[in-house]
């Protein structure tokens, strides 16, 4: 077991049949902490609007949860857009989790981190659900096929985690520059705010790095990467990976990014996402 101070979670998207939630549990099973952050798309009512997948583990998650703040964990929900519909109830406390629309963590070490979901950075979610649906739909039919591949997988004795819409993501130029340019936005935005980094989710692409001057850390998922954040005694963050039935490996510490300066359109885009 080991002992940090804060968890940070996003995307884990209960409710739907791409959820990992047997490996999550078996993270939290291999980490305990004084505070737990709940970084948006817990539960996926967007999906569950056309059909509901439950597993005995998502609601096993969800009793761990309540457990963990009934016993002095300090829970925070920040909802995403996926569970939005709990956005109309930000600032209410239920089970003892605090439902915020975005909340300020101060690590260890006093460095001051804007803590959001990361929908506002989304020019077509912010924009255009029309597209966002659309593209909820495609995402949907990748993990329909993950799903088929995943049980080949286990036939031939394969249990390592892997992911076809994780595979995709990192071979279509597209799908890169929107990452990068999500992440510059976000620096961009808490740098402005007077913040000393940034915790969001998402785009389910983990990271844990600088940015110009900036700690951009994005806590990944539980459908595609399986990943999250933790921050240690000390204040220091790092990003864990699950690969594997019972194997979960840190990632490096992060280095120096040296992406470009961002376009002027990543500018307005930040502006566009200030409160």
């Amino acid at each position: 077991m080991h002992q940090v101070r804060s968890i940070f979670l996003s995307d884990i998207h209960l409710g739907t049949r791409a959820c990992q939630a047997s490996r999550l549990l078996e993270f939290l099973r291999q980490h305990e902490s004084e505070k737990i952050y709940l970084v948006g798309d817990i539960i996926d009512f967007w999906s569950m609007k056309r059909g509901v997948s439950w597993s005995s583990e998502q609601n096993t998650f969800i009793q761990k949860i309540l457990k963990r703040a009934r016993h002095g964990v300090d829970v925070v929900f920040v909802p995403g857009n996926h569970d939005e519909v709990l956005r109309e109830h930000v600032g209410l406390s239920f089970g003892n989790i605090r439902l915020e629309h975005e909340t300020v963590h101060i690590a260890a070490d006093g460095r001051r981190f804007l803590v959001l979901h990361g929908d506002i950075f989304d020019q077509a979610t912010r924009y255009s659900r029309v597209l966002t649906v659309l593209g909820d739909h495609s995402y949907e039919l990748l993990m329909w096929i993950q799903g088929v591949l995943s049980g080949l997988r286990h036939l031939i004795g394969i249990e390592r985690h892997w992911s076809l819409a994780a595979f995709v993501k990192q071979r279509i130029g597209s799908a890169v520059r929107f990452i990068q340019g999500f992440e510059e936005v976000a620096a961009q935005h808490a740098a402005e705010r007077g913040f000393d980094g940034i915790i969001c989710g998402h785009i389910h692409a983990a990271a844990c790095r600088e940015i110009r001057g900036v700690q951009y850390v994005n806590c990944g998922d539980w459908v595609d990467n399986c990943s999250a954040i933790v921050e240690h005694m000390d204040g220091r963050f790092e990003l864990k990976r699950f690969d594997g039935a019972l194997s979960l490996n840190p990632t490096q510490a992060p280095e120096q990014s040296d992406q470009p300066a961002p376009s002027e359109e990543t500018q307005a885009i930040a502006h566009s996402g200030r409160r």
